[in-house]
C-alpha cells in the first residue's frame, strides 16, 4: 500500500476496516496504512469528532447506536451461553446477608437464576422474568412494583421509584444495553434509566456491570452511569484486551466468565 494516501483515503479505509472488526488497534492502522503513529492519531481523533469512532486505549472502536428497545425474547436469544456464565459469575459474588438491587434484561436474569436457593440475601429487581421463574426461592425476592413495560417484561415509573427509595442496598448487579468510555452505560428505555439510577444512588457498596462482549461500543439513548461510577464489569472470554485495558485506567475491574472457569 502506498504511503502517499490521502486523508481522506486513509480515513476511508479506516472506516471500512471498523465496518468488518468493530475494533482496531493503532499499532494495527500504522502498519496497514503505512502509516506514522502521529499521523493515525489525528485521523482518528477526525474520525471520532465526526461521531464514527471512539478512541480506547491503544486503538478504537466502531460507533454502533442502538435507537430502539428490542423485545426480551429477541434479546434472550443472543449470546446466550455468554449471559448464562456471565449470570453464574455475578451470582457467586452475592454474600450472606448481602441487599442487591437488579435490573431487568437477559444477563441479569441469568444472575438471579444462578443465586443460591438458600441464600442469606434479599433481592429487589425489577426484572418480571426472573421474579416468575424463581419462583418459591429460599432467598427473599421483591419486585419494586411500578407500570408493567411489555418490550422488557419489566417494571417502571414512579411508583417502582419510589418504593426504592425506601431501600438501601450493598450491591447492584446492572445489566446495560451498551458501554463505551465516552458515553459510559446506556440503555434504550428512559423508564428502565430512571429505575437504574434510583438504585445506583441507593446502593451504599460496588456496582457491578454484567454484559457481553457485544455491547462494547455500543451507544444507546440514555445513560445510567458513567465508566468512573462502575467498579466491576462480568463479560465473557471475547471482550477485547485493549477494551479491558481501557477500562482498567479508570479503575474498573474486569471478571471474565467462561465455561467452568473464571478469569480476572
Amino acid at each position: 500500500m502506498s504511503k502517499s494516501l490521502i486523508p481522506a483515503q486513509r480515513r476511508e479505509r479506516i472506516q471500512e476496516y471498523l465496518a468488518i472488526h468493530k475494533i482496531v488497534r493503532t499499532a494495527d492502522l500504522c502498519e496497514m496504512l503505512e502509516a506514522s503513529e502521529a499521523t493515525v492519531r489525528r485521523d482518528l481523533e477526525w474520525l471520532e469528532h465526526a461521531g464514527i469512532l471512539e478512541r480506547t486505549h491503544g486503538g478504537a472502536i466502531l460507533s454502533q447506536r442502538m435507537l430502539f428497545e428490542p423485545e426480551y425474547q429477541q434479546r434472550a436469544g443472543h449470546h446466550p451461553e455468554e449471559k448464562r456464565c456471565i449470570g453464574a459469575l455475578a451470582a457467586s459474588l452475592i454474600e450472606e446477608g448481602d441487599i442487591v438491587f437488579i435490573n431487568s434484561g437477559t444477563t441479569t436474569t441469568q444472575v438471579i437464576r444462578h443465586i443460591r436457593n438458600d441464600a442469606g440475601i434479599a433481592v429487589f429487581t425489577n426484572n418480571v422474568s426472573a421474579v416468575l421463574e424463581v419462583g418459591e426461592a429460599g432467598f427473599h425476592h421483591y419486585l419494586v412494583g411500578g407500570e408493567f413495560q411489555p418490550r422488557s417484561n419489566s417494571l417502571a415509573g414512579r411508583f417502582a421509584i419510589e418504593n426504592l427509595r425506601q431501600v438501601y442496598a450493598n450491591k447492584a448487579i446492572l445489566g446495560v444495553d451498551g458501554i463505551s468510555l465516552k458515553h459510559g452505560c446506556t440503555v434504550p428505555s428512559n423508564a428502565e434509566a430512571e429505575v437504574v439510577r434510583q438504585m445506583i444512588e441507593r446502593t451504599l457498596g460496588q456496582i457491578i456491570v454484567v454484559a457481553d462482549h457485544s455491547k462494547w461500543g455500543v451507544v444507546s439513548n440514555f445513560q445510567i452511569a458513567t465508566i468512573d461510577e462502575v467498579n466491576k464489569l462480568i463479560t465473557d472470554g471475547a471482550f477485547d484486551t485493549s477494551a479491558s485495558e481501557s477500562l482498567a485506567a479508570h479503575a474498573v475491574e474486569i471478571l471474565v466468565a467462561v465455561a467452568n472457569s473464571i478469569k480476572t
